[in-house]
């Protein structure tokens, strides 16, 4: 009876890993799709993981930092030469250093949020990206006022 009990026992345990081994190897074999279905460009290429930021509703003062992730998925160096937000609350920085094919890089942007109120501002990048030489990002979100300071009674 133990014996029988302990053949199933490594039975179940053993399609359990089996299927725990199944479960990671289709994880990894989704992961690798999803690299190798970034489009390859001759060339620089960029392509953003998001190209819109969304704040969302946010208090007064708030974190003002946020980051747009790149690829360069060509087979040249990336170069960005310019960055420039829509207006003065916006503030992007730049990558100084090329951008390796294959490799990720980060535009920063930096939102006034002593503004208060709804926003929606404009990122545009310059660079020697094949077909692209000009990309435009976006932010948006708003920005709440400070709470009111609550009425005292006399």
């Amino acid at each position: 009876m133990k014996k029988i009990l302990l053949l199933a026992m490594l039975t179940v345990l053993g399609t359990t890993i089996s299927n725990a081994q199944e479960t990671s190897k289709k994880a990894k074999k989704a992961k690798t799709t999803a690299v190798a279905a970034l489009p390859k460009v001759d060339g620089a290429g960029m392509v953003f993981e998001n190209e819109t930021i969304d704040y969302g509703t946010i208090a007064h003062n708030a974190e003002p930092n946020r980051q747009f992730v790149f690829t360069n998925n060509g087979n040249k160096p990336l170069i960005i030469t310019n960055t420039q937000g829509s207006c003065g609350c916006t503030v992007p920085t730049t990558p100084k250093e090329p951008i390796a094919p294959g490799a990720k890089g980060v535009i920063g942007v930096r939102y006034a949020t002593d503004r208060v109120g709804p926003f929606t501002k404009t990122v545009t990048v310059t660079s020697n990206a094949e077909g692209q030489p000009t990309k435009t990002l976006t932010i948006k979100g708003t920005v709440l006022p400070d709470a009111a300071p609550a009425a005292t009674k006399s």
